[in-house]
């Protein structure tokens, strides 16, 4: 009797504490998941960085004062014809006098180089030309048939060279750089007064006439 009773006292024990046992480890896992749940956030809270106290020597400079810039009146003047005429050398000084004939400016074309220049009337014999290049005839005034003159005036050294060419007159200015490239290349034979050559000044004229229709 003893024996059942301590046997069945036995198992009764036994079972309550498997019961025990298996609550715990099912119910365990709840009670973490919901630690978890429970977690707070803590919120951390940063102090404001407070700004650096102004220098003490910038508050001593003052702010330069606004000054406007400045300005000048405007004043009306009398604007003449001469106004704007600026004077080529600046006048003597009033006790100067300014001294005259130190320098003589020879009018018209009297010397060549330090050469005295004869007009070929006052002569020997008119000389001949040598050699005599054939102007070229603009090809625009071709294409017009536009004719022209022009009138070169030129010096021939002792060397019979042409010298100084330059166009003294013209109806079209188109022609004058033809009629002046050619002069240039002209030849003649020497200018001589009283059996000496010298130099001597001419003038000619350069006809420039388009070919005709039947040419």
């Amino acid at each position: 009797m003893r024996r059942d009773l301590f046997i069945g006292l036995f198992v009764a024990l036994a079972f309550h504490v498997g019961v025990a046992w298996i609550g715990e480890i099912v119910g365990h896992p709840q009670v973490v998941a919901k630690a978890k749940v429970e977690e707070k956030v803590i919120e951390i809270k940063m102090h404001e960085i407070e700004p650096d106290p102004p220098d003490p020597e910038e508050q001593d400079q003052e702010a330069p004062p606004d000054i406007p810039p400045p300005m000048q009146t405007d004043v009306p003047q009398i604007i003449t014809d001469t106004s704007f005429v600026q004077q080529l050398e600046p006048p003597p000084p009033p006790d100067v006098k300014p001294v005259r004939g130190i320098i003589t400016i020879p009018k018209g074309e009297h010397n060549f180089n330090g050469v005295k220049v004869f007009n070929i009337a006052d002569l020997d014999q008119v000389p001949d030309a040598k050699w005599r290049q054939k102007p070229i005839y603009p090809a625009d005034m071709m294409a017009q048939h536009i004719s022209g003159t022009v009138i070169v005036d030129f010096l021939v050294d002792t060397n019979g060279d042409v010298q100084n060419v330059y166009a003294k007159s013209s109806t079209r200015r188109e022609f004058e750089s033809s009629a002046i490239s050619a002069v240039r290349k002209w030849k003649f034979h020497q200018g001589r007064k009283n059996g000496h050559p010298v130099v001597f000044k001419m003038e000619v004229p350069i006809e420039y006439s388009p070919p005709s229709d039947s040419e």
